[in-house]
């Protein structure tokens, strides 16, 4: 197959989503198939291009295998209504023009992620134009998620997002999604089970494991040789509610013992800094982001992985990839991911479930298994077998691609 797949977000970004994007392709090409990346030039989620790309409309070069695309867009440090709507659409119009006059040639399907949302709205463009099968990939709902969470008030906004949503889902030959919650969602608004297919987030196998050398060292680097490490690692933006986990290390100040690292970066993390240095939380550390090579090894440094969101009912649905990430590494987590995320920890045996934003039961859980060596090393080992028997990225995408392969094989019959 030859495949143009259109993904704001990909490496060197460092997230959930260019992971997911990367992997999927990766193992795509390695399958024998070609393809070829829209993306943006690298700026999430500081808002900020790197030198290298001052100047460039696009940029054109290899990663293992995968030809990727760059395109410009109007990006700020600045994270409001205005700045976020042109980020957007400036992707949205360069990855349509980039599929037009840059990636030429033959395309057996296009393979569009959301959100952003608008990324549907370029796939949308181009597969009427090239007359191409279309596959939505839904990793979140939008505009749903970003009202929830206050992101989008303007009700003419949500009216145009909600109209581009549903013009995706009914153009789409197959639509993608990560968890059931999703899947039901869709259904509810009128379209057919037989059109949706659940491909989980899950874990790169090979890249997270376990690393007893590199746990040492970060650990002897940063003091931290006989504390009890609780790790997140990930994006500080809203949606996670980082306060929480400030919130809570303010609250075992009594125990120098246990400390809690924040790893990564996001429009949160200025607000989130501001509040770890009023209550100058001894246990507290704030690290910058690392390159996603270098994370199985702080999640290793780790006693416990945190994975926290707030109290949205929305987010019963959601099934976050850092989840998978931990286990692979064979560290339990601390979660408090309600819904399907619950019933799959309680599955896997690997960790604790709290509730959402509740500063006191982290500190409380934290507290309590700080005691409990041999059932954290238990639990990270059952998380580690069930990631690789249920949620191994490269099985993923092998089934992904069984699924494509059946929609170019439809398309060439009709």
């Amino acid at each position: 197959m030859r495949i143009l797949y259109l993904s704001q977000y990909f490496p060197p970004e460092a997230g959930a989503t260019q992971s997911r994007a990367y992997e999927m392709a990766s193992n795509w090409v390695r399958l024998g198939h070609t393809v070829t990346m829209i993306t943006e030039v690298p700026n999430h989620p500081s808002g900020i291009i790197p030198p290298a790309y001052h100047g460039k409309l696009y940029e054109r070069s290899p990663l293992d295998g995968i030809d990727v695309i760059r395109v410009w867009v109007a990006t700020s440090p600045v994270k409001n209504f205005r700045s976020r709507m042109l980020f957007y659409l400036s992707y949205m119009v360069n990855a349509f023009l980039a599929g037009i006059f840059l990636a030429r040639g033959h395309y057996d399907l296009i393979y569009a992620s959301s959100p952003p949302l608008f990324v549907g709205g370029a796939a949308l463009a181009l597969s009427w134009l090239k007359r191409l099968s279309l596959v939505f990939e839904v990793r979140d709902l939008w505009p749903e998620s970003a009202v929830a969470l206050g992101e989008l008030r303007n009700p003419k906004a949500i009216s145009m997002a909600t109209r581009l949503e549903e013009a995706c889902y009914k153009r789409a030959s197959l639509i993608v999604v990560v968890t059931e919650g999703i899947s039901q969602n869709i259904q509810n608004r009128g379209f057919a089970a037989e059109k949706l297919i659940i491909i989980p987030n899950g874990a790169n196998m090979d890249l997270f494991v376990f690393l007893q050398e590199e746990r040492d060292q970060i650990r002897r680097e940063l003091g931290l040789e006989n504390a009890f490490v609780a790790v997140y690692a990930g994006i500080h933006g809203v949606a996670q509610g980082l306060e929480t986990l400030v919130e809570a290390a303010r609250l075992l100040q009594d125990q120098p013992e246990v400390a809690i690292l924040l790893i990564g970066d996001g429009p949160e993390k200025g607000k989130i800094r501001a509040l770890a240095e009023r209550y100058n939380s001894p246990g507290l550390r704030m690290l910058d982001e690392k390159p996603r090579s270098q994370i199985p090894a702080y999640l290793s440094a780790a006693d416990v992985c945190l994975i926290p969101l707030k109290n949205i009912e929305l987010f019963k649905g959601v099934l976050p990839s850092k989840l998978f990430d931990a286990w692979a590494c064979e560290r339990p987590v601390i979660s408090s991911v309600d819904g399907e995320a619950r019933r799959i920890l309680e599955a896997a045996q690997g960790g604790w479930f709290i509730p959402p934003e509740n500063p006191a039961a982290l500190a409380n859980t934290l507290k309590q298994i700080r005691s409990q060596p041999e059932i954290c090393r238990q639990y990270g080992k059952n998380g580690r077998q069930f990631t690789l028997e249920q949620y191994s990225r490269k099985v993923q995408a092998e089934n992904l691609a069984a699924y494509l392969e059946n929609i170019c094989s439809s398309s060439k019959i009709r």
